[in-house]
């Protein structure tokens, strides 16, 4: 663990700055009007959801991330750095990350890719290396970007976590960071039925953990099954970054010396606090 029993926790990967726009229901795929509720702008991108949830819960965050010589890079790197979390930032050619999301009360959810910044030439890798290095865990999300991190934390041996998010089983983008992960988190999106997901979570050679929407999660460790259910929420804010805070939960509660079915009880707690606050982290 990081010095005085502070969790270090190196996190790399995307980070953006979106337009999130309310409806009343998801628009049909037909020509017509529609009227918005309501409309802001805000942090997103995964690797931000899981560096200001992980900073809320007393972790020692270094973000490695990409980011443009925009103003949207720099609304991103204010509201990470005034939650404590030390960024370090590669400029790259073009824009910074942006989605137009499109949001109903249930939870529904269309993210549209607007900007997707390209890294031809870091800048920052030796710090980045450092930071790595001396952390305790090393959080490497799926970007082309922290792609080569993968192999520099193996070799410092730090340990890996990767979520996966909607993985299939077979897509080729996400098999770096199933082979290089110590620990694998997914939500049930690709898979066509929770049996399936099962069969899948089984088959590694790893510890395993499966978001389920409403239906909580459920997780494979040393060849049993866990599972936990959702915590109910009185009232659903935004559902942006619920699955960065149930994994930041756990991971903190690992780190902590937890077992597995604690560490998804602070998970789901925490990924119920993220849903009852307007930000991707509780607080915000």
């Amino acid at each position: 663990m990081g010095g005085m029993g502070k969790p270090k926790v190196f996190v790399a990967g995307p980070v953006s700055w979106n337009r999130l726009v309310l409806l009343d229901r998801l628009p049909e795929a037909r020509p017509h009007t529609v009227f918005a509720s309501g409309h802001r702008m805000a942090v997103g991108g995964t690797s931000a959801g899981k560096a200001l949830n992980l900073a809320s819960l007393g972790a020692d965050v270094t973000l490695r991330t990409v980011v443009g010589d925009d103003d949207a890079g720099r609304a991103v790197l204010d509201v990470l750095e005034r939650a404590g979390v030390e960024v370090i930032a590669e400029v790259a050619d073009g824009a910074t990350e942006q989605h137009l999301n499109l949001m109903d009360p249930n939870g529904g959810r269309v993210s549209i890719y607007l900007e997707l910044p390209r890294l031809p030439h870091p800048r920052h890798d030796e710090r980045a290396l450092a930071a790595l290095t001396e952390a305790d865990v090393a959080v490497i999300d799926l970007a082309d970007h922290a792609r080569p991190l993968l192999a520099a934390a193996r070799e410092a041996g730090v340990p890996v976590w990767c979520d996966l998010h909607d993985y299939d089983g077979v897509a080729d983008f996400h098999r770096d960071f199933l082979d290089a992960a110590d620990h694998v988190f997914l939500n049930d999106d690709g898979f066509r039925d929770r049996d399936a997901l099962l069969v899948f979570l089984k088959s590694l050679d790893k510890r395993a953990v499966a978001t389920l929407g409403a239906d909580g999660a459920m997780a494979v460790a040393d060849g049993a099954v866990h599972r936990v259910p959702a915590v109910p929420v009185e009232e659903i804010v935004d559902t942006n970054g619920a699955g960065d805070a149930f994994f930041s939960g756990f991971l903190l509660a690992h780190l902590a010396g937890a077992d597995v079915p604690t560490a998804m009880t602070a998970a789901a707690e925490q990924a119920a606090r993220c849903l009852a606050s307007p930000g991707l982290a509780p607080g915000m």
